[in-house]
């Protein structure tokens, strides 16, 4: 059956258009690393497990000299500081980790005069009164830099690359890896868009094609459930579905169910009417009449004959409403009414937005969620277009 589709003249179409090709092997990268998510190739601790100081910049860039103080400041300093005063140093040591980074295997002694000598240096850096401003400070910063890298443990082998891949693309305000909540957001966005347009495309290609054969009040029950939720914003729907379920006290609020409602109640209207429409004309076909003269029953012919031939209708709207599924997972995570309990891009983009990100000129944590999911909406728009030329007959 497959050999087949592939032969047939829309499959060649499609094939011969190299923009559609790479749209397919740009979703088909998205669907990988969703797949391997789901596999736990990368788990929600990591995540959010902190791995390195605030608002570190990605692909492993300087900062200015004061930036580069105030990182060094931050990171393994202060914690083995903090941990030496405590009432037993070596527990607290142990507790100290940022991602695969852990306190040096040193003696106590050792690490106190350590910590001196870093703390002597860094009290002649502040009374520099500008670092960006007095290059003769350099050395001391540099200086200063290697005493507190000398805190932490070498890493080696899958540590060493785990680390690196965690700050390849900076931190978030509060110190977790930009690049593992952006690409663990993949795998909600690809969940929650099939899910939704796998539901949404059955639901309104059954009512439509219910709606468009059989005619009288079944018909005239689906137009008026169309409608009715036409006739409510889309946006508002979404929000006042998520917001019922959030408000609540279920188990469901922390889960996607909520979002699976609340985009399923809605996204089947454009289905629904296209498939009801192309059904009327379908019914009126001799094959069709053929069939009923021949007695076969009414569920029969609609499901055997009429409604396989609105396939493409239903393949064009799943893309299409995929892509719709995974704005409006983002939207309403900005609002805070979508997902809750695990990172998607939404929630990346809201936390720039209230942390100053902007405002301060740190774009990596919006700007890595913004073009990954502008690669993702631009393939399957590009897909859905090409699908559309194939196979829609009007385009033949």
């Amino acid at each position: 059956m497959f050999g087949r589709i592939l032969k047939s003249r829309e499959a060649k179409k499609l094939l011969r258009d190299k923009l559609a090709i790479l749209a397919m092997l740009v979703i088909a990268g998205y669907l990988m690393v969703a797949l391997a998510l789901m596999c736990h190739a990368l788990s929600l601790a990591d995540c959010s497990q902190v791995v390195g100081p605030s608002n570190v910049p990605g692909l492993f860039l300087q900062e200015a000299p004061e930036r580069r103080y105030e990182i060094a400041r931050t990171s393994m300093l202060g914690r083995v500081r903090r941990a030496l005063q405590r009432s037993d140093p070596a527990a607290a040591l142990a507790e100290i980790q940022l991602g695969r980074v852990r306190v040096t295997d040193k003696s106590l002694a050792e690490l106190q005069a350590m910590v001196a000598s870093a703390a002597a240096l860094q009290e002649q850096l502040q009374a520099v009164e500008s670092l960006d401003d007095d290059p003769d400070a350099l050395p001391l910063l540099e200086s200063f830099e290697r005493q507190v890298a000398a805190l932490a443990a070498p890493l080696v082998g899958r540590d060493w690359w785990w680390q690196h891949a965690a700050l390849l693309l900076g931190t978030d305000a509060q110190g977790r890896s930009i690049c593992f909540r952006a690409v663990y957001s993949i795998k909600v966005a690809v969940q929650i868009g099939v899910v939704t347009a796998l539901v949404s495309v059955l639901l309104g290609a059954v009512l439509g094609s219910m709606a468009g054969y059989f005619g009288g009040w079944i018909d005239h029950l689906v137009v008026w459930l169309v409608t009715t939720f036409s006739s409510i914003p889309n946006l508002v729907l979404l929000v006042i579905i998520a917001y019922a379920f959030t408000a609540s006290d279920s188990d469901a609020k922390d889960t996607l169910l909520p979002v699976y409602l609340a985009f399923c109640a809605t996204f089947w209207i454009g289905t629904c009417r296209v498939v009801r429409g192309e059904t009327m004309k379908l019914k009126q076909l001799e094959y069709v009449q053929a069939a009923q003269t021949a007695g076969f029953g009414s569920l029969r012919i609609l499901f055997r004959h009429v409604l396989p031939n609105t396939s493409h209708l239903m393949l064009i709207n799943f893309s299409l409403l995929l892509i719709g599924a995974i704005k409006s997972e983002v939207i309403l995570s900005f609002l805070g009414l979508g997902v809750k309990s695990q990172p998607s891009w939404g929630i990346m983009i809201r936390d720039a937005g209230n942390n100053g990100d902007v405002m301060t000129g740190f774009f990596w944590q919006i700007g890595t969620a913004t073009a990954l999911m502008f690669v993702l909406v631009l393939a399957f728009n590009i897909l859905s277009d090409a699908l559309q030329d194939a196979f829609d007959p009007k385009h033949l």
